[in-house]
């Protein structure tokens, strides 16, 4: 048994192709405003959003629509307005994908229950076959010695039960078939515990992201997911800091200002 940490990474977020987008504004009118937000430090997340509610008003400017007479030019309150105006399609044109490392399948069930506007890969056990039965133990859980006894013991005894199954269906003798390494193993993962880490890749939107930070975030939340949560919220914080400006963060709970964007 390996005693592990779950951990986050984000591996990818969006890149604007400016030339691409001022191919596009030169016809419309809007290079004004692309001058003024290219070389800004704000993230192209955001850069994307605001493009693209620009886009639903053609706002780049005053009178380039004749409805609009004034246009905010502080992209940070531009961002704010969306969010509290609850124009939340707007929010699904940025994503951003996430390897979450060493979590258990507790909380990757309970993650793609969050399906709308995400996609997810995780490690198949059908074909991953274990060695070893890495598992995480919430603090307060260490500091028990009577239940991490018992605990190791089981966990040890289910490890070691993978190890004579391997052995058992000849998974390593050679020439075995990868059909039949397939099949014992995909028999195998019944006995592994659901608290096993594992891995999964996920992406999500804003407007799912800022969903689901905050019911999973939330004190009635499972530990777990609120572990990994509160760390994909710090780091959506430094990506789209705009877009995230609502929230209060009180003992690990992130509570927006704005619901339902």
């Amino acid at each position: 048994m390996r005693q592990v940490e779950p951990s986050v990474e984000l591996l990818a977020k969006p890149n604007i192709d400016w030339e691409a987008m001022r191919t596009y504004l030169d016809e419309v009118g809007g290079t004004s405003w692309a001058d003024r937000v290219e070389d800004a430090e704000s993230p192209d997340a955001e850069d994307l959003l605001e493009f693209s509610g620009r886009m639903c008003y053609r706002s780049w400017e005053p009178g380039l629509n004749p409805n609009v007479s004034r246009v905010r030019t502080d992209s940070a309150q531009y961002l704010g307005n969306v969010v509290k105006s609850q124009h939340g399609s707007v929010l699904e044109h940025a994503n951003f994908t996430f390897v979450l490392h060493n979590v258990s399948r507790v909380l990757t069930h309970e993650l793609i229950r969050h399906r709308a506007g995400s996609a997810f890969s995780q490690e198949s056990l059908r074909y991953v076959r274990l060695t070893d039965i890495p598992f995480w133990f919430p603090e307060w859980a260490r500091e028990d010695p009577e239940l991490m006894e018992r605990s190791l013991k089981v966990l040890d005894t289910l490890e070691e039960h993978q190890q004579w199954m391997a052995d058992h269906f000849e998974l390593d003798e050679e020439g075995t078939k990868f059909s039949h390494k397939k099949h014992m193993t995909s028999f195998m993962r019944r006995f592994a515990p659901e608290g096993l880490a594992t891995g999964i890749v996920y992406t999500a939107n804003l407007r799912s992201l800022r969903h689901v930070i905050e019911m999973r975030t939330a004190k009635g939340a499972e530990e777990e997911i609120r572990l990994i949560f509160n760390k994909i919220g710090e780091v959506m914080r430094e990506e789209a800091p705009a877009v995230f400006a609502d929230y209060e963060v009180v003992d690990g709970e992130w509570i927006p200002g704005t619901r339902k964007a």
